[in-house]
This record gives structure tokens, C-alpha cells and sequence, in this order.
């Protein structure tokens, strides 16, 4: 396995590309380049799933894993520009509403791009009733500073919207926008470079809309048909003041999660030793992972075809579905180096419960 150094101009790349669920476009056309020069093959389906395959030299019937780590981001569409310009959207995906006051987002014009402020038709503080409701996501609204007809000249209904935030390091963190799932796509074209030689062959999978219900995972995993199955996504750290240590799920700086199960899937029991196992030879700082709610690409794969043994590689990170999700260096490369040297051995496994 060959050391990959952290590269904060890639993960910067892939996390302020926009691409909502249905609208991956632009991060597609990224993750193709990215990806052509690390595997043998590369293809998209009509689903619009990124599909690499890197195959081994020497291995006859090798083992097929797929990998897979989602390209798209929760976001907005439009769905309506008012009288004075002001333009009203649908969530594509979940947003926490309290997070989107007065911030900063791209709306993605059919002919340009235009930026703007979401915000809420409401009083300034001084003058706000104290029993005010919290706001909903659908209550909110973005001014682009023009008028209705000047909106109209750059965009219409079905045009996609996306937070505007770039990707800084803060301390041993990184934080910004879309880490779930750019992350995961980061990981996974980082242990490409990583692999050296292997006996499986490598399905390394950039999925789209995950954020509406791991649709691409499962035509994906349809179509590969996998021996094993291996999605890489965020998961919930939340070792913040006023968590009590059950709530934390994951904790940042603690290494990287494996996943044992969540509300889309439990992981192959004997896919979770394996990845365990290895975490312990090679000394990779790991933590065990299990999620009340929330799912990941292994739920889809899981119930491809006859089924998939699948085991999930998260990245713990504070404020998920936020503009400012943080993440830990060290657990980033951590599921790095795990990934690699799971692909450099996953032909000595066994897994699932064929006889």
C-alpha cells in the first residue's frame, strides 16, 4: 500500500462543486477526471452513476467489491419566482430549517449562475413577538437582488440551488459544505492511489441521489452485481456540550467508524470482524459505529439481486446537513488507509452465508 498524502486542494474541489440529487452534472464531470487515471475503466450509467473499475493482474475469477461513496448533495429547487424576484424552493433532501437563516447560496440558472441570500419574510429582532415559531425549510425564500423579469432571463422552475461555503481548516479539522458525501468520494479516490496489488476486482462507485433514497446505490449494485459491498459516507459525531456520552455515536479525532449497523442496514457481521481485524494489524485508529437513524449506500446494496454482504467506512463529523460540517484529519485518512488495505485483502475473506 503506497502512503497518499492529505491533499485539502482535492477535498476543496469536490465538496464546493455543486450537485444536488438528479442535478450531478457539474461534480460528475469532476469525478471522471479525477478518477480516469486511477482505474482501468471508466463509465456512467443512465442512472449517472460514476462506475471505475480496476482490475487485478494475476487473479482468475476474482471477487467483485463495489465501493460506494455518493455524489450528491442535500440542496433546493426552485419552484416559484414571486412578483419582486424573490425566489421560493423545495428541499432536495434534509436541511435542519434553524441552520439556513441569512445565508449565503448559488442559484444555478439554466443560463447562469446567481448569488444570493436565503432568508425569512420576518420582523427584525427588535420588533419579533417572544413566542415566535421556529421556521420551516418551505418558509424560507432567496433574493437575488433583481427583479422578477431580470430572474427570469437566467433561471426557471427545476433550477438547482446550493449553499455557498468554501472549505477551510480549522485546528486538526477541516469544515465547510456537502463533506456528506464528498468525503466519502474523497476517501475513496485517495485509497485508488493508495492500492498497490490486489486479487479483487474494484468497482469504485461515485453514486447519485443518495439524499432521496440511495436511488443510485441500488441500480448500481443491480448491475455490478457484487460479491462484497462497502459504502464510505459521514457519520453523526456528536461529542458536543449537552451530549451525553451514549448520544455521541462517533467522537472527532477518535479514528474512523465502522459501522455495525443503522436505520437502512445492518452490516455482515463477518465483514465488520474482517475490517476490525485489519484496523488492529496495521494499528488504524478506529471507533465501532452504530447509528439510530440515517442510512448510507449499504442499504441499497444489501438488498441487490439476491443479496450483498455490506459493511459501511464513516467519517465522523460534527454538524451534518449544516454549512459548517467538521471532520478530523486523522480520521480521514484513516478510513483512507482502512479502505486500501481492506481492497488489498478482501480476497482472504469469507463473507455472507452461502454454504
Amino acid at each position: 500500500m503506497k502512503e497518499v498524502k492529505r491533499d485539502l486542494r482535492l477535498l476543496r474541489r469536490l465538496c464546493e462543486t455543486p450537485g444536488i440529487p438528479g442535478r450531478e452534472e457539474r461534480i460528475r464531470r469532476v469525478i471522471i477526471e479525477l478518477m480516469r487515471p486511477l482505474v482501468d475503466e471508466v463509465r456512467v450509467d443512465r442512472m449517472g452513476n460514476v462506475i471505475g473499475v480496476k482490475r487485478p493482474e494475476k487473479a482468475k475469477n476474482p471477487k467483485k467489491v463495489m465501493i460506494a461513496a455518493h455524489m450528491d448533495e442535500i440542496g433546493f429547487m426552485v419552484n416559484h419566482i414571486d412578483d419582486k424576484g424573490f425566489i421560493k424552493f423545495v428541499p432536495v433532501g434534509g436541511f435542519d430549517a434553524r441552520t439556513l437563516l441569512n445565508q449565503r447560496v448559488v442559484v444555478h440558472g439554466y443560463k447562469k449562475d446567481l448569488p444570493g441570500i436565503m432568508t425569512l419574510p420576518r420582523k427584525p429582532v427588535h420588533l419579533q413577538p417572544k413566542d415566535e415559531k421556529p421556521p420551516q425549510v418551505t418558509d424560507y425564500y432567496v433574493d437575488v437582488g433583481l427583479t422578477k423579469e431580470e430572474v427570469e432571463k437566467f433561471v426557471r422552475i427545476g433550477d438547482p440551488i446550493t449553499m455557498d461555503r468554501r472549505v477551510i481548516q480549522i485546528g486538526n479539522c477541516v469544515t465547510g459544505k456537502a463533506f456528506d458525501d464528498r468525503i466519502g468520494v474523497y476517501v475513496m479516490l485517495q485509497a485508488l492511489k493508495a492500492v498497490e496489488d490486489h486479487e479483487v476486482e474494484i468497482y469504485a462507485v461515485a453514486t447519485v441521489q443518495e439524499e432521496v433514497g440511495l436511488r443510485g446505490a441500488q441500480t448500481s449494485a443491480f448491475d455490478i452485481n457484487p460479491d462484497i459491498g462497502i459504502a464510505l459516507d459521514v457519520t453523526i459525531a456528536n461529542d458536543l456540550p449537552g451530549s451525553q456520552e451514549h448520544e455521541h455515536v462517533t467522537k472527532l479525532g477518535e479514528g474512523t467508524a465502522i459501522k455495525i449497523m443503522d436505520s437502512s442496514c445492518i452490516s455482515d457481521y463477518k465483514l465488520v470482524e474482517f475490517l476490525r481485524k485489519l484496523a488492529e494489524e496495521l494499528k488504524i485508529k478506529y471507533q465501532m459505529e452504530i447509528l439510530p437513524r440515517g442510512g448510507t449506500d449499504s442499504g441499497a446494496m444489501q438488498r441487490a439481486r439476491s443479496g450483498i454482504p455490506v459493511a459501511t467506512i464513516s467519517v465522523p463529523t460534527r454538524y451534518v446537513h449544516t454549512t459548517v460540517e467538521m471532520s478530523h484529519w486523522g480520521d480521514i485518512d484513516g478510513s483512507v488507509k482502512l479502505l486500501a488495505a481492506f481492497l488489498e485483502r478482501a480476497h482472504e475473506g469469507e463473507f455472507g452465508y452461502e454454504e
